[in-house]
This record gives C-alpha cells, structure tokens and sequence, in this order.
C-alpha cells in the first residue's frame, strides 16, 4: 500500500472522527450510508493529499494538457475503484472489517453516479481511469447532472422512467471549485462596433440571458502511481439568484426565473428531444459545458503563458462524438472576441487544438440542428460558423471545379440545418473510428466526400477497457488466479501478459479451476437475480447474455424472438435433448423511443409466459435485469457464458461490453461488426461463434434492394410462427394489437423504413444454428472451459490503456508526467 494515510489505526481513527463529525453519531449507531459516507471522506483525504501532489508537478512540468470533452462520463461507483487504484482496498477491507464493517455492504450504499448512460460514457471513464494510470494530464469536461437518464424501473413488463436522484446524499468525492466559475450567454442580439482609427471590427452580444458555470471536480485516481487527474463536471447556478423585487410585487414566477433557466440546463441527460423545447435544452446543455470548459483552459494556459498563439503547444481538446462539436465555435469565438485575434491566427490555433471521434454510423447521431433554433440561440457562434462554412465551400470548389454536388454533400450548413459532424471534421486536426471495420466504413461510404478531401485526418483508435474496474473490481477470484498463474501483478497495467494464460488452455486442472470461478461468479448473479427479479436461475445452465442499450440495431428483438422459437421447439418435441439456457437482458431504452420500449414489454412478456411453463421442466429461464448500471454490469460480465453480440453488420461502431465479456471469459456470439471483427481476430475464428451478413452485404441490400422479409416469412414454418405470435396474443394474453407495430416493422415498409430494416429474419436461421453450435460447445466440458480460458488470455490489445497510448502517440503528443510526493499546496 503506498500510501501513508493508510496506517490501519489512523485510518480507523479517521472514519470515528467522521461518523462523529458528519452525523453526531458512532459507529455502531451509524446508518450504512452513514459509514459509506464516513469511509469515503476518509479515502477521500488521502487522495486529497496525491491530488495536490499531481497539480504541483503539473505545475512543474507544465505538460501539454488533453481536455476530453464529453456529454456522458459513466462512472460506476468511486470507492472500491478508488482503493483498487490506491493498492489499499485489501488493507481498508481488513481495517474495517476489525471495526465491523463489511467492506462489500458499504460499496453498495454508493449509488452510481447518473453522469452517464451507454457505451460511449462508459469509454469516457474508461479513458480517464488510462490516462491517469500512464501518467498524462488530462482534465474530463462534462456536466453534472441531478438526475441523470433516469433510473428504470419495470412495471407490468413496461419501462417506467423514474428520477435518478443520485445526489440525494451528497457526493463524498466530488470539491465545489466556485473560484473557476464561468458566464455562459445564450440569446441576445450581436452589435458590430468599428473602430475607425484601427478599422477593427468588434462583435459583442447584447440582451442575452445568461448562467453561471460552476465547476465540481472529480477526482480520477491512477494506479499505483500518485496520479490524480481531474474529471470537472459543471453545474449551472443563476447569476441574479433572487429577485426580490419581483417577489415583493407578486411576481412569483420572475423571481426565480433565473433559478429555473440554470436548473433545467443540468436537470437530465438526454431530455427527451422529440420537440422543439427539447432541442433547444440539448443543444443549451451542450454549449453550457463546452463553453465554460474552454473559457476554464483558455485562463489555465494564460496564467503561465503569455503567447496565445501557442495554445495549440499546451492543450489538446478530443470532442467525444458530435456533442461537443460546438468546441470548434466557441474556441474561436474566444480567440477573436476575447483575445482580439485576426481570423487567419485564430483558425490556425483552433484547428491545431481539436480532434474529433466519430463514434457512429448511424444518421440520428450526427447531429444536426435547425439553423433557426441554432442562430436563436447561439448567435455570435452560428456567425462564425457562416463563416467557416463560406471559406470551407471555396475550398471544395478550388479543389473539384464545377462539382455542386461535393458542396451539397460536405457543406456545414445546407438543407436549413448546422451539420455539427462537418463542423468538427473541417476544423479537426484528426479524426478517428473507434475500431478498424467502422473507420473503414466512415471512410468508404458515410464520410467518403471529406476522406477523398483529406485523406491525412483520418485515422483508426480501437476501443478499450480498463482491466481494473472490469477484471480487478468486477471479478476478484479470477484477478486473484490470474495474477497467481502469471506470477506477477503486471497485467493490472500491461493486459497485454494476459497472453502467458495461452498454454493453461491445454491444463485440465487450470481449465477446471477457471471454470469453477466462473460458477462462484454464476452463483452471485443467480443470488441478485432471485433477490432482486424473484425468478431462481440454476447456475448450471448456460448464462447467455445480452446488456447493452436498447436499439433496434442491436438486435435484442432477434434475440428474443430466438427464445420464442426454442420455446416452440421444446413444447413441439419434448423428448428432444436440450441444455438448459438461462437468457439474460438488461437495457435501457431511450424515453422517446417507442419501439424500444414495446422490444422490452416483449422480453418481459415472453419471459412471464416461459419461467411460469412448469411442463418445460425449467429448461429455458428468461430475466430482465431492471435498471442495467456499471454496479450490476461487472457482476453480470463476470458471470456469463455466451457474450451476445448480434448487431447488424456495420451499424456498431465498435462495442466495449464485448471486450468485456472477453475479460471474463465468455466467447463471443456474434455477427462481425465493430470491434467483434478484431476480438475474433485475436482469439481464433474457432473460439466464437460467428453468424449473419457480413456489412458489405448488409450494405449492398441497403443500396441496392434485393431482400424481401415475405420470402422468409413464406418459405420458413418456423419464423413465421415465431412472426405470427407477435399479434395472435400467445404473449399478450390474447391482445393482437399490442406487439403489431414489431410485426409491421419486420414485414411492411412504411414510410421511409424498409420492411425489417435490420434484416432479422434475414439473419434468424443463420443465428438459431450459431445457438445451436453454442449448446453443442458447452456440453463438451473440456472444450468449452479451453474457449473460455483462451477468451480472457487473447485479451490483451483490448486494454483501454493500449487505446490511449495510441491516442497520445498518433494524435495528442502528451509527455508522460511522474508525480513526486510531499506536502506542498498547489492551485488549479
């Protein structure tokens, strides 16, 4: 343990004080929120004690800083992390322990923190838990939000969207900074003023509203190395708090309406963006963060130097998807306005500090906003996009003369909207997939015009995760084997080692202890399963899983409609051998999202019909895990046999979960797609379980017609019965409207949608056989418990450590910083 704050009795000490302190109590008369509190303040103060130690060398070093903007940051929850990192969680577990407190219990009074909601926040945090542990600086940049997505709840089957009031009990981690607060403006009008002696031209926003940006800091521990990076996440506070002059006259609502402006702005993430107010309020979340992020760093760097133009020289800002694109303006928007800067010098500045990753080929999330919402509401920043748009167009038409069609496909403002994707590729230094079939697929066909243009920004950076939350803290019983085999703890910062498991694959008794963890594991979840759903799951059937968000590209509806032909199956031919499968699902399905949500009523429907079925002998069990979150995430990874990855080929930019899974030793089943292509590739096509269209063919259908879903519907008795029990009532007790917009979806085009857009039926047979491979698989003990073993041991590039270096060796050109620890003070 390195730290000193953690001498066992000091420690003990400590967390007496602060049961004391905190809430006039003991510790036996302490609430287990109350000793999480109390244990966190005290972990708290030793991290405190490295945070000062990092900013001082930061201060020292003056490293190049990279600034990773993002709307998501999902953390999963600090504590057991925190001591994971700090190489003290066996120390504080034994120190508790002596004073009766179970270390476990107290972990799960942390609530997650509700900053985040999918794959794309979860790699954010990823990232931050890498950058920290090699050693570079780096600041996270997003908002902090009172309630989140929202916390799901199922009721009769359906999503119920309820507050995620995560805050509730305050945040022992986070530090109100009200010294770095920022104005952000929305609105107004611009007045243009001349001087006529320099014939300068000066912009300056008049009549807007405005907010105040208060940053709370975060801090993001690395591992066992002092490192205490800083993830800033902003809350909104009104500049004029109370009106009590409005009040006094009976002008209620004026009087707090500066209160409501601020407290909307960080209310949700995400708010439900299906009308016009909730476009205004994502794209007025977007600019809050981004523009306090970026005034935040402009005066960090001008505190030390004093040449602006330099600022490329300090500080790099990757924009995490399309959200953050507004970055672009606004930086610009500072260099001219603020800094006073000539066009040519600011453009120079901005488009040698921003990079962007793409993190999507599907259209919904490379946002677009309508030009008059945009210009309504930001209009110095939509100015200046006009602007860049203007010089940008005479740079397509130099370059291919007479080719109107190149400025129709690559303008930023065309069609009555701000195509935020252009914004960031035209300004970004780089621009980069997040695995090697999606960046080949932004560069043939979404973003081919800009490739063809500027070959030289684009570039692949393969998605990771961080071992240390998804191995370490997720799975301790194979963190312990894993380092007892390998005869070291390297791997915790090198998975790459993960490699020297290779020759165990060939040791029966390594296999069998492998796989008796993975049952220990199955054992857990199949406890929170009976705690927390009431079905009883036998461990010893086949854990077959899939946990993602929910969209249709992803295919949970093939999944489930899988579950209901087995059903069939099994009530057809009971005498026919089958082996038990236990199908798990957690999702969370955006609150607009209509079809979404019926796929969910459908899991749960299904899953009622099935687990209540006693002449099926328990044979297939069915459970929706509610309220899927990074806190039940790792225990689900953990536990899984078959890792389900069925994607419509070319649509997952990468995935992460699959990684994951990989970890923990569950072979893939999947379609190739994202970062599937690359897994396979590291573990040997004979070690998953790979099905479906390949993304050139899906590709070729979507471009050229030639699938029809009534062929299959047709011509295969068992799909259609699978598609006719949709609406015959056999899962919605005999209601035939219910799940009638799902069948329409997979056999009647309407509108612009193709009839099964993301050819289900097309892939059905080809994944009932893969399912089939599967069951056949895992009843040779021997050869499953190798395919597992050989999963977790080819999962070393997979490290997000691995992602980053890459980032920082090919994009930020960050210098690597060793914090050195004493007692001084620093800023910042």
């Amino acid at each position: 343990m390195y730290n000193p704050r953690f001498e066992k009795e000091a420690f003990k000490k400590e967390v007496e004080s602060n049961v004391k302190h905190l809430f006039r109590k003991t510790v036996k008369e302490a609430t287990p929120q109350q000793l999480f509190q109390a244990v966190s303040y005290a972990v708290k103060e030793a991290i405190i004690d490295d945070w000062i130690a990092t900013q001082r060398q930061y201060d020292k070093d003056d490293p190049k800083i990279v600034y990773y903007m993002s709307m998501e940051f999902l953390l999963g929850r600090a504590l057991g992390n925190n001591l994971i990192n700090m190489t003290a969680y066996t120390e504080v577990k034994e120190a508790l322990d002596e004073m009766g407190i179970d270390l476990n219990a107290i972990e799960d009074q942390e609530p997650d923190p509700a900053l985040g909601n999918g794959g794309l926040g979860r790699l954010a945090a990823c990232f931050l838990d890498s950058l920290a542990s090699l050693g570079y600086a780096a600041y996270g940049c997003g908002i902090r939000y009172r309630y989140g997505m929202f916390k799901q709840k199922i009721e009769n089957g359906y999503q119920v969207e309820t507050p995620d009031n995560w805050l509730k009990d305050g945040n022992p981690f986070e530090l109100r900074r009200p010294e770095y607060a920022k104005e952000v403006r929305f609105g107004g009008n611009i007045r243009v003023e001349y001087d006529n002696q320099t014939g300068d031209i000066r912009f300056k926003q008049e009549n807007y509203e405005s907010v105040m940006a208060v940053p709370y800091d975060y801090p993001i521990v690395g591992y066992n190395n002092h490192v205490v990076n800083t993830l800033r996440i902003w809350d909104a506070e009104p500049i004029v708090d109370f009106q009590l002059e409005s009040f006094d006259r009976g002008d209620y609502h004026k009087a707090v309406e500066q209160q409501n402006l601020a407290k909307t702005i960080v209310e949700v993430l995400y708010p439900n963006d299906n009308h016009y107010a909730g476009k205004e309020l994502r794209l007025k979340q977007q600019y809050f963060f981004v523009s306090a992020s970026l005034q935040a760093a402009v005066a960090k760097y001008k505190r030390k130097h004093d040449d602006i133009h330099k600022l490329y020289e300090k500080m790099t800002v990757q924009m995490n998807d399309t959200h953050p694109t507004v970055a672009v303006a606004e930086l610009m928007r500072i260099l001219l306005d603020e800094e006073n800067l000539g066009w040519d010098e600011a453009w120079e500045i901005t488009t040698k500090v921003c990079a962007y990753t793409n993190h999507t080929i599907m259209a919904e999330a490379l946002e677009k906003w309508p030009i008059d919402l945009f210009s309504r509401l930001l209009p110095r920043v939509y100015q200046i996009i006009q602007e860049i748009d203007r010089r940008f167009i005479e740079q397509i038409r130099a370059m291919y003369p007479g080719d109107e069609n190149k400025v129709k496909s690559m303008a930023i403002l065309r069609d009555g909207q701000v195509k935020m994707a252009h914004l960031a590729i035209v300004a970004g230094y780089s621009v980069n997939g997040v695995a090697r079939l999606h960046t080949e697929i932004l560069k043939k066909q979404e973003l081919k015009d800009f490739y063809q243009m500027m070959p030289q920004k684009f570039n692949n950076k393969t998605n990771g995760i961080t071992q240390r939350r998804f191995l370490m803290h997720g799975n301790p019983l194979l963190a312990d084997w894993v380092t007892e085999k390998l005869g070291t703890k390297d791997w915790i910062t090198d998975l790459s080692l993960m490699s020297g498991l290779k020759p165990l694959a060939d040791d029966p008794k390594a296999c069998q202890e492998f796989m008796d963890i993975k049952y220990k594991n199955k054992e857990r979840l199949a406890k929170y399963i009976l705690e927390h759903n009431g079905i009883e799951v036998d461990p010893r059937s086949i854990f077959d899983v899939q946990v993602k968000r929910l969209h249709e590209y992803k295919r949970q509806l093939l999944n489930i409609m899988h579950v209901m032909y087995l059903y069939n199956q099994i009530k057809e031919h009971p005498e026919k051998h089958f082996f038990p499968r236990t199908f798990i699902f957690g999702a969370k399905a955006s609150a607009g999202y209509i079809r979404a949500k019926q796929i969910i009523k459908l899991i749960n429907s299904v899953a009622d019909v099935i687990n209540n079925d006693r002449s099926i002998n328990g044979k297939i069990k069915v459970v929706f895990i509610e309220d899927y979150r990074v806190s039940n995430a790792e225990m689900i990874f953990a536990a899984a046999d078959v890792s389900e990855q069925i994607s419509t080929a070319s649509k997952e930019a990468s995935g992460t979960g699959n990684m994951k899974f990989m970890l923990n030793g569950a072979p893939t089943l999947g379609t190739m797609d994202g970062a599937n292509v690359e897994i396979v590739e590291e573990v040997g096509i004979e070690n998953a379980f790979i099905f479906g269209l390949s993304s050139d063919e899906v590709i070729n259908f979507e471009q050229n017609g030639g699938y029809n879903p009534w062929d299959i519907y047709n011509s295969d008795p068992d799909v259609r019965k699978v598609v006719d029990q949709l609406v015959n009532g056999t899962y919605s007790n005999g209601d035939t409207k219910m799940y009638r917009d799902l069948y329409n979806s997979l056999l009647n085009t309407k509108g612009g949608n193709r009839a099964d857009m993301y050819f289900i039926l097309k892939d059905f047979r080809a994944y009932a056989e893969a399912q089939e491979k599967v069951g056949a698989a895992y009843e040779d003990k021997e050869r499953w418990a190798k395919m597992a073993l050989l999963n977790a041991a080819c999962c070393g590039k997979f490290s997000s450590d691995r992602t980053i270096q890459e980032y920082v060796d090919d994009i930020w050109k960050l210098d690597k910083v060793t914090v050195e620890v004493n007692n001084e003070v620093s800023e910042d």
